[in-house]
């Protein structure tokens, strides 16, 4: 294998400070302007801030191996990490508008690289679009970081739907439950095995895949009207008749299969983490919300309901707000306000006198949490909703699913096409991070939700603009 020459921008190393040993045996090369600009976020009280400090005892560690900015040193993998200065080029005053930006100067080392190295192709790692569009511009190789990353259209969607013999139906409706074998047995094309599974195998790389907690519709082939609905169970080997367990959850029924899938695993206790992609008005929040409100106040599996949302960006100082926490939280917070209120049935006279959402908050059932403050915490025994988690890296996702204590469980709700960090994709988020690599867990279910339900203008205007 041809060895690489790959230069990180200050981005990828900001979103993933172990980016330095994702490259296998390839060559490193971190432009001295990257530290220049990680020295601006190292105090801060942040994400940002702990990965620009991580990064910078990495590099410093390795400066104690050898000398890092001419021969480099040795990582892990066998590739050497060096720290490069720009060529002082006259010509690239005409190729840049600002040859001082940080940005032009690391374009600059990488094409210093390119011209002291031809025999290795060098490739700039970003995650700034527009620097890699300027990359392009001037003839150097340009590529996003995400080592893991899926197209988000072979995103795993939490159900699929398979052809069989109309009297496989029947059989599975008289049955308590079916062995998964005797599904495949059924099916024209050899499904993966579970050890496929594990290895994350895309169901869409085979004609079927299956999943712990996956749903399944079950069509008739000479029948498509006479269907049957199924989930496999955590175990990843039994099939079970699909039957809802709950047709109104705070007032709230579902209006299709998906949310009755959805409604399924958020009232599941086995469950312990559940994602939930769609679009805008398919109920993902609403959804989450009454369940969590029926797990704490109706059957007390959880002491409380904490739901939070990014502060986008996940970090900044609420202090910029005025008043107390609450105060400055309610402008986030106010979509979850609503759909609390809507549960609770208030109507405009019960506002005027008073009623509010603030009565749950009051009664200790409902905690409104900034995830600013998350690190360092445990959770124990509460019913977790983080909602527009696509907003999230993959780094901030795993601090908060790391929080959750004993009998706790976590919610992540959102739209992986609505993206608001400047840095992430609707493939490179850290909700899709989570569904991908709790694909096969028997602790963990998804659904992708379809059919927007707020209202038909509200479904018309999310497929339509």
């Amino acid at each position: 294998m041809t060895i690489k020459n790959f230069v990180l921008d200050t981005n990828v190393l900001l979103h993933d400070p172990r980016a330095l040993f994702q490259f296998e045996d390839n060559n490193v090369v971190i432009p001295i302007y990257v530290i220049e600009e990680l020295d601006q976020f190292k105090k801060d009280i942040n994400e940002l801030g702990r990965s620009a400090r991580q990064v910078s005892r990495f590099l410093d560690q390795y400066r104690q191996e050898g000398n890092i900015s001419k021969e480099g040193v040795k990582l892990p993998d066998g590739g050497i990490l060096r720290i490069l200065f720009a060529d002082r080029n006259p010509e690239l005053s005409s190729i840049f508008q600002d040859p001082n930006h940080p940005d032009s100067k690391i374009l600059a080392v990488a094409l210093r690289l390119c011209k002291e190295d031809p025999e290795h192709q060098t490739i700039l790692i970003s995650k700034d679009t527009n620097l890699r569009i300027r990359a392009d511009a001037v003839g150097l190789h340009a590529q996003d970081f995400d080592p893991e990353a899926k197209p988000i259209d072979e995103l795993y969607p939490g159900s699929q739907e398979i052809e069989v013999p109309g009297g496989f139906i029947d059989q599975l409706y008289q049955s308590e439950q079916i062995q998964l074998d005797d599904v495949q047995a059924l099916l024209p094309n050899p499904a993966p095995t579970e050890a496929n599974n594990k290895s994350n195998a895309s169901p869409l790389n085979n004609t079927y895949a299956f999943f712990a907690n996956q749903f399944l519709t079950f069509r008739a082939a000479n029948n498509p009207q006479h269907s049957g609905l199924a989930r496999i169970e955590p175990d990843g080997k039994t099939v079970r008749p699909f039957r809802p367990q709950y047709n109104d959850v705070w007032g709230i029924q579902p209006r299709n299969k998906e949310q009755r899938f959805a409604l399924e695993l958020l009232l599941d206790p086995r469950i312990k983490l559940v994602t939930l992609v769609g679009k805008a008005g398919t109920g993902k929040t609403l959804l989450a919300i009454a369940a969590g409100l029926h797990n704490t106040m109706d059957q007390e599996l959880y002491q409380r309901l904490l739901v939070s949302r990014p502060v986008f960006p996940m970090g900044r100082d609420l202090g910029f707000l005025p008043g107390g926490l609450n105060e400055k939280l309610g402008p986030w917070m106010q979509p979850i306000f609503d759909n609390v209120e809507l549960l609770m049935g208030l109507n405009q006279k019960d506002k005027r006198n008073g009623r509010s959402y603030q009565e749950l908050i009051d009664m200790g059932t409902l905690h409104i949490e900034a995830l600013t403050y998350i690190r360092g915490r445990s959770i124990p025994r509460q019913y977790m909703i983080v909602d527009e988690a696509q907003n999230l890296t993959p780094h901030e996702v795993k601090t908060i699913i790391s929080r959750a204590g004993e009998d706790t469980k976590i919610v992540l709700t959102g739209d992986p096409y609505q993206i608001d960090h400047p840095y992430l994709d609707s493939s490179s988020n850290g909700l899709v991070y989570v569904v991908n690599r709790f694909q096969n867990q028997a602790i963990a279910g998804h659904i992708t939700l379809q059919k927007g339900e707020r209202s038909k203008l509200a479904e018309l205007a999310a497929n339509l603009l």
